[in-house]
């Protein structure tokens, strides 16, 4: 889904082209205001929309979930983002995603966590995976019943 910025929302706070891990978020220079320079190279990371103060960054669906006709819109609250995926027949999805409210720099690199013990890198979990999810333990099958079957 590439980025595409509605220009007469955009204010050219050049809070995109900060953002932008794949450098395809520029601003026009006669127009003072934000635009994709590389559409296809778009990684969809979202990162553009999720920054933008004004809502002025939109995306283009794909048909495999957004069929033909459609119109996708989202909106950016301070805690999450929501998308409306609205089909020409009039049928409408809508998806709610959480995005980043701690501060940067606050959640500790990898590095800085001790090593994991020699009983972890044995185990099936990911380092600290309990701790990071934030729940007790993952859930797991029954015993009686084994991957695979029915």
């Amino acid at each position: 889904m590439p980025t595409f910025v509605l220009v007469d929302k955009c204010k050219g706070c050049m809070q995109c082209v900060q953002m932008c891990p794949s450098d395809i978020m520029h601003i026009d220079p006669s127009q003072g205001k934000a635009y994709n320079i590389e559409p296809s190279m778009c990684w969809e990371c979202f990162v553009c929309v999720k920054s933008c103060p004004e809502a002025a960054i939109d995306v283009r669906g794909y048909s495999d979930f957004a069929p033909l006709g459609h119109r996708v819109t989202q909106q950016r609250t301070a805690d999450h983002i929501e998308w409306k995926i609205e089909s020409r027949g009039g049928a409408v999805r809508e998806f709610v995603f959480p995005i980043r409210t701690t501060p940067w720099d606050s959640i500790p690199s990898p590095a800085a966590a001790p090593p994991p013990s020699a009983e972890m890198r044995q185990g099936e979990l990911l380092s600290f995976e309990p701790d990071y999810l934030a729940v007790e333990t993952l859930p797991t099958l029954p015993s009686n019943r084994s991957i695979g079957s029915s």
